[in-house]
């Protein structure tokens, strides 16, 4: 494996998505239009992890979920389970705090619809690999099918071990990278539009996933 990096705000070593980037600061001059850092608690018992940020929200505030309509769900949850000091999304400058839990995405900088390429997912690997390294969780929440492969891969486990399956709940302590501490992964339908509108991830089943991470973590502390 290469050398791990820490995250750059200034990476440009995906030429297609710092294309797209460039493209962008010309039609929105006034967006964030760079990597998007981790945004929450230093350190703490749950790190959620993301795709990667959204045209009109991360891409535009600087913040990760916030400013789009999958930061909704997801901050009124955090605001509800005692992680939030508030419920809004809306602006990176709305003083929200974020308590023993931490936001990050797989892919940093903005793709090309909203998808990125697998390359693109690996060469980003190295951050998430050394933000879960720093942060230390507990528990990881995968958003979705490329957040959790992600995670498997930054720490050294492969995705097919660990089918991805929304409410599914995942002891990583078999994986060389997890073996020092108790980690569960919980995977969950990503908060987005699409999956809300369709209702195929409801609030109430979002919940349900944090319910089970705080039962969890209640068992460890």
């Amino acid at each position: 494996m290469s050398k791990l990096k820490s995250f750059n705000a200034s990476c440009t070593l995906c030429p297609r998505l710092a294309r797209h980037l460039r493209d962008q600061r010309s039609h929105f001059p006034s967006y964030f239009n760079g990597p998007v850092p981790a945004f929450g608690a230093n350190t703490g018992d749950l790190l959620i992890v993301g795709l990667a940020p959204g045209l009109h929200g991360a891409n535009r505030t600087g913040r990760p979920f916030t400013g789009d309509y999958a930061g909704v769900l997801l901050y009124e949850t955090l605001y509800e389970f005692g992680y939030g000091s508030h419920a809004g999304s809306a602006d990176a400058n709305d003083a929200l705090e974020l308590r023993n839990c931490r936001i990050t995405n797989a892919v940093k900088c903005l793709p090309p619809a909203n998808k990125p390429e697998l390359a693109e997912v690996k060469e980003c690997n190295s951050y998430l690999t050394v933000e879960i390294g720093n942060f230390a969780p507990k528990a990881i929440l995968a958003l979705g099918v490329v957040a959790h492969a992600a995670v498997l891969r930054a720490l050294g486990g492969r995705p097919t071990d660990y089918p991805f399956r929304h409410g599914a709940k995942h002891d990583l302590r078999g994986i060389t990278e997890a073996k020092k501490r108790s980690m569960f992964l919980f995977d969950s339908y990503h908060c987005s539009r699409y999956n809300t509108q369709t209702r195929r991830l409801t609030a109430a089943m979002f919940k349900d996933v944090f319910t089970d991470i705080g039962s969890y973590l209640s068992e460890v502390r």
